[in-house]
């Protein structure tokens, strides 16, 4: 018992820290000792730097020795290389799942994330936009029956979640047209495995030559 309270506290202090720093509430550069961080959430240091180390190996934290934690940003260099990483991963994933059977209500909450895709674009709601892109992507990942490359996967999306959403607020246009979507999402059902790998290496392709542009025009050093 002793150790299954310890784990949820271990787990709630990790999703809150997480959430926080996806989230820009503990911007990058933020750095905080392990006691300060502990009274920010209003528990006790142990939970707090076991999440801590959780963290650091997501990449979203550098634990330094005697000054604690430091949020990490995100470099152009660091932009790249997760996306050369997510364009081997995310398409191997959705390739293995194509033909497999979606559940109703998967294929409900895909097809509602579609819509809300459609809707922010109407809109011209960037951060709505962003926020049902990534969640679209997690789904569909979610799905594949290899659960260690979503996963890595999944923690690739995690250390470019913010810095995709800062650089999304500096554009006038979402980076990729809904109907990619809707493709990717047709492929997968229909089974063509080599059509849901071509449309998803295209789509983070076109992605991560936007958020380079963007990157690069406004001379940006990291975000």
């Amino acid at each position: 018992m002793q150790r299954k309270t310890k784990l949820t506290r271990v787990d709630n202090a990790y999703d809150r820290l997480k959430d926080e720093i996806l989230q820009s509430k503990l911007p990058p550069g933020f750095q905080a000792p392990e006691p300060d961080i502990a009274e920010r959430l209003g528990m006790s240091r142990t939970p707090v730097r076991e999440a801590l180390i959780r963290l650091e190996s997501d990449g979203l934290v550098e634990l330094v020795p005697r000054r604690g934690a430091k949020v990490l940003a995100l470099s152009l260099s660091d932009l790249l290389e997760i996306y050369d990483l997510l364009i081997a991963l995310e398409p191997a994933a959705l390739s293995k799942l194509a033909g497999n059977q979606v559940a109703a209500e998967d294929l409900e909450a895909l097809e509602a994330l579609i819509y809300n895709l459609e809707k922010a674009h109407g809109d011209g709601d960037l951060d709505a936009w962003g926020e049902a892109d990534d969640q679209f992507h997690r789904k569909l990942l979610s799905l594949s029956s290899n659960r260690r490359l979503a996963g890595y996967a999944g923690c690739l999306l995690d250390q470019v979640y913010r810095g995709r959403m800062v650089l999304l607020r500096m554009r006038n246009k979402p980076v990729s047209a809904v109907q990619d979507h809707r493709d990717l999402l047709a492929a997968v059902l229909s089974g063509d495995s080599d059509m849901a790998f071509s449309l998803c290496v295209c789509h983070l392709e076109v992605v991560k030559q936007a958020l380079q542009e963007v990157f690069t025009t406004c001379r940006l050093v990291q975000v």
